[in-house]
């Protein structure tokens, strides 16, 4: 049996026994896991919190989980707690780049070495955003890295990660904290990430704006970059943009006239 389908039993099996007609949240605890799959008999990964971020970034939930939300509302697994988990119906779930937006071409400032070894992961994706300063290019703001896979805890929630925290400041001499979430491969991002963020930075930063960002590869090779607020509990994204690294001979005089008459 494959990990997809373990995982799709187990997570599966928890829900149903919760499960209430109406209602819009559920939670359950990580203890369950290991319950579910005694009473399935299912062997379980070395690594239970894979089963949870597989459904949170990789695949949909199972069909039966699925059929039972509303018109235009999707479940999603939120942390809540020490070793808690709870399923919420939300009106959206994984956030994925628009095919229609033109692209911005960027002279590639990653450094040869970086650049022969980065791999096409989270962590190649973040290089690239750093050395090509694509935070401040996106934001407007002067950013500075303040920390790789900061891991911590936060109040109702417990453990939550964020890929890189960034410190920027405005012209006006206002500070802010840029939580950034990096999706490479076929990892999916996901609003469960940015709700993490946005309750990291309550917790950690209360007094300096936050302005979550997240960032993707695309297939063709392009960045993506996400910027979102959030409105009554809900993700919305209020900025988007596609940026190509590229050697200074592909990137032409007439692009560059372009760009000057270009709407922001």
């Amino acid at each position: 049996m494959s990990d997809q389908n373990r995982y799709s039993l187990i997570i599966e099996d928890i829900f149903l026994k919760h499960y209430r007609k109406d209602e819009n949240e559920i939670t359950f605890s990580r203890s369950e896991i290991i319950e579910t799959a005694k009473k399935l008999k299912i062997k379980l990964p070395l690594n239970l919190g894979d089963i949870i971020y597989s459904f949170r970034y990789r695949t949909p939930l199972p069909e039966k989980i699925i059929n039972t939300a509303s018109k235009n509302l999707e479940w999603i697994i939120r942390p809540a707690g020490r070793a808690k988990y709870k399923f919420i119906l939300t009106k959206q779930s994984f956030i994925t780049p628009s095919e229609h937006l033109a692209e911005t071409k960027i002279l590639n400032a990653t450094p040869g070495l970086i650049a022969r070894y980065a791999l096409g992961d989270e962590q190649g994706l973040l290089a690239h955003v750093r050395y090509n300063r694509l935070i401040d290019i996106f934001t407007g703001l002067t950013s500075y890295s303040l920390q790789n896979h900061l891991r911590t805890t936060v109040p109702e929630m417990g453990q939550v990660e964020t890929d890189e925290l960034y410190i920027a400041v405005d012209k006006r001499g206002v500070h802010y904290v840029i939580p950034v979430q990096a999706k490479g491969g076929n990892d999916r991002l996901s609003i469960v990430q940015i709700l993490q963020d946005y309750a990291l930075c309550e917790s950690k930063f209360p007094l300096l704006l936050c302005k979550p960002i997240a960032a993707q590869f695309k297939k063709n090779g392009a960045i993506v970059l996400f910027e979102f607020e959030k409105a009554e509990d809900q993700i919305k994204i209020v900025s988007e943009k596609h940026y190509r690294l590229v050697e200074p001979s592909e990137l032409s005089k007439e692009e560059l006239e372009k760009y000057n008459t270009r709407i922001q």
